[in-house]
């Protein structure tokens, strides 16, 4: 889902929009004309390459990003080059209001102000990934960013029209594995290869497109990713953890104090393969269809034990999946409607968690559909917006000893639409989002449950205004109700997780969690300076969390055993989440061809349990700045980051010390006038300091990596 004005003649600015399921056929068909308006394609020559990067596609009428009534982040071009790396997580966890689960180097789940699993929303092209990653921190997201072309972060309102558990946003992975445009001279084709010296990473990402004629594009795709285990900047175990192994009597025990440079058992190994066949005719419309593969082998850092009759298991897992996409969109030039996207994605998912014999010890299943479809007005006047439906089936089920949830689907129904009305500087917007869902669990004699079957009806609205001040300032403000119906996860899960190394339970018996949203936002900018700010807080009743437990409160959901592992339990709370993300870059000074410019961020998130004390595994404030030289044909940047100390933590959880990653980066054309063509140096953490992330549930075990040199060619055809 690319940006193409070509496709847009009409307003210049139009993006692709989240395409959606043909379930609305029917529904799109009495509403459009009976034959589409014929539209000549537009050069783009009026727009500059930045104001397109500045769309934001995932916000369904796409916006300049002054223009959301959120706070959004857009990664593409040498910044995302820059930040790729193998997992989502790790590569957008250094953008505004963004960090990650870090469950070491390979299941990596971006963190979205705090929020995290269900209550965030991972899409490729709009549609989900159709993994398990939301169940547990230990499980990949089976999305692969290596082919990404640029990556959204959506905060706000507008990211509830993907999904009422959208509450803390939306990452849209954007490709072009259905091509919306047809390749220059009839063919196009990429390659980028990377090494990273901290994993020894070798990773190749490739893919091509052949325009057939008759408006027919055929496409190909494929990457490839090895790494060792990751080289880390000082000891495996925190500070306290060493402490106490060195004053085991036990001679292992004592031994894992002195585990340091490399994290056992991090070792990862990753392919992927694809290919779509599209249509695209004159006037705009289009449709196409891809399926893809995507195997993955990786080990998880363990967790180790200090009593001496246990021992900490060194799992790895063994994910595949096979998905299969659509995607059309359908001209109606028309005084009401301008067109009609259909989007669906189907999906088989399975990962086995492998004992250290390479023996199966658990087995997850998933498969799932999800369709869209979305109807885009034609902009009359100051008044434009667009209106859909979205279903959502799933079912999962895991296999063996350590089997902690029973069998379960869950189906949902969504409607949803957002107006938008232009008064001269002012700009009002609403949207609205209804969501039927019912979840499922069949008996299940291991785990000791009966049937389950719950069903929730939910509704979530906005309403937001944005003042022009004066030329390129604008503020605005956006109210907003959500509703979020549990998940499987929260709901069904009672046992053993060996991934996670606890039991973990929930409550079938939870309701609707409900909350209330405001935020403000000021957006800046000139010829030479941009600046944004956004303050927000939400107010929720019946959160649902997880936190450490006494193991008396899980020991009757294990039949009145004493409990192998830690307990880990849901609980449902009124809460408070409340934070801040300013970010600015100036240009210092031009000098010749050099332009020198500065940029400078800092986030910052505080949630609380009413009478309950701090919400777990919060990230602490964290400062960014940098400073960027540039010519035509060579960019260097040097960046320093500070996380700060994150001593507010809740009860069962450790204290995170501060640390600082400096960072620097050369970007280099060595042909002149040929941009396709580009060298990247980086370096990440050059001092090698020893870092941890307060989000990651596995951080007193599992620190980020060490000092990484990463080199990347890039090579279009």
């Amino acid at each position: 889902m690319i940006y193409s004005p070509r496709n847009r003649p009409r307003r210049s600015g139009r993006a692709f929009l989240t395409a959606t399921a043909s379930i609305a056929l029917p529904l799109a068909a009495s509403i459009l004309p009976g034959t589409a308006q014929a539209q000549t394609p537009a050069t783009g020559a009026s727009e500059t390459d930045d104001a397109r990067e500045s769309i934001v596609i995932t916000a369904l009428i796409p916006r300049n990003h002054i223009d959301v009534l959120a706070g959004t982040s857009v990664l593409s071009g040498e910044a995302l080059a820059r930040e790729l790396r193998p997992n989502l997580g790790e590569t957008l966890a250094r953008q505004p209001g963004v960090t990650a689960t870090s469950f070491g180097p390979n299941a990596s789940r971006p963190i979205l102000r705090g929020f995290s699993g269900d209550r965030i929303r991972l899409l490729t092209d709009g549609i989900g990934s159709f993994d398990v990653s939301a169940t547990s921190v230990d499980h990949a997201v089976a999305i692969n960013p290596l082919l990404a072309d640029r990556i959204e972060v959506l905060h706000g309102p507008a990211a509830l029209l993907y999904g009422s558990s959208a509450v803390g946003g939306v990452v849209n992975v954007i490709d072009n594995r259905i091509p919306t445009r047809a390749p220059s001279g009839g063919f196009a084709a990429d390659l980028d290869a990377t090494y990273g010296s901290a994993a020894e990473e070798r990773s190749l990402a490739g893919r091509a497109d052949a325009a057939l004629g008759a408006g027919f594009i055929l496409h190909v795709d494929g990457t490839y990713s090895k790494t060792a285990d990751l080289r880390i900047g000082g000891a495996v175990l925190a500070p306290a953890l060493r402490a106490q192994a060195a004053a085991s009597t036990v001679e292992d025990i004592r031994a894992l104090a002195d585990l340091r440079d490399r994290l056992p058992n991090s070792a990862a190994e990753s392919w992927s393969y694809g290919g779509s066949l599209a249509w695209l005719d004159d006037a705009g419309g289009s449709i196409g269809f891809s399926l893809s593969k995507l195997h993955t082998l990786y080990g998880v850092p363990i967790r180790y034990s200090f009593a001496p009759d246990e021992e900490a298991e060194a799992v790895r897992i063994r994910m595949d999946q096979t998905r299969a996409d659509l995607r059309a969109v359908i001209p109606a030039g028309g005084t009401f409607l301008d067109e009609v996207k259909l989007r669906a994605g189907w999906a088989d998912y399975r990962h086995d968690e492998l004992e250290e014999d390479g023996a199966i010890g658990t087995t997850f299943r998933a498969q799932g559909l999800e369709a869209r479809v979305e109807a885009v007005q034609a902009r009359r006047g100051g008044w434009d917006g667009a209106f859909g439906g979205q279903i959502v089936l799933r079912k999962g089920r895991i296999e063996g000893e350590e089997k902690f949830q029973p069998a379960h689907e869950t189906e949902s129904v969504g409607l949803f639409a957002l107006q938008s009305l232009e008064l001269g500087g002012t700009r009002l917007e609403a949207g609205l989002r209804y969501e039927h869902a019912v979840l499922t669990a069949a008996a299940d004699a291991q785990l000791g449950t009966p049937d389950w079957r719950r069903q929730f009806d939910t509704f979530s609205a906005s309403a937001g205004i944005s003042q022009a001040l004066a030329p390129g300032w604008q503020l605005g403000l956006n109210l907003s109700r959500s509703e979020r119906a549990p998940s499987v996860d929260e709901l069904f899960s009672r046992g053993n997780h060996a991934g996670t190394q606890a039991f973990e339970l929930g409550n079938p018996d939870f309701g609707t969690e409900r909350g209330w949203g405001l935020e403000a936002l000021l957006h800046g900018g000139g010829r030479d300076y941009h600046f944004s700010v956004s303050a927000y807080y939400n107010r929720f009743s019946g959160f649902i969390y997880d936190h450490r437990a006494s193991d008396a409160d899980c020991m009757a959901a294990n039949g009145g055993e004493p409990l192998e592992l830690p307990c880990y339990r849901f609980d449902q709370a009124d809460a408070r989440y409340l934070g801040a993300e300013i970010e600015g870059d100036a240009t210092l000074a031009r000098l010749g061809a050099v332009t020198l410019k500065a940029d400078a961020m800092a986030d910052y998130t505080r949630a609380t349990l009413v009478d309950g004390g701090p919400v777990p595994r919060i990230p602490p404030l964290r400062l960014r700045g940098g400073l960027t030289a540039e010519t035509n044909r060579v960019t260097a940047r040097i960046e320093a980051e500070h996380a700060f100390a994150q001593t507010r933590v809740s009860a069962g959880e450790t204290e995170t010390a501060a640390f600082t990653l400096l960072n620097a980066s050369l970007g280099w054309q060595p042909l002149a006038g040929t941009p396709s063509l580009r060298l990247l140096l980086s370096a990440t953490n050059i001092l090698d300091v020893d870092a941890r992330r307060h989000s990651s549930l596995l951080k007193d075990y599992a620190p980020l990596a060490g000092r990484d040199i990463r080199v990347t060619l890039s090579m279009a055809l």
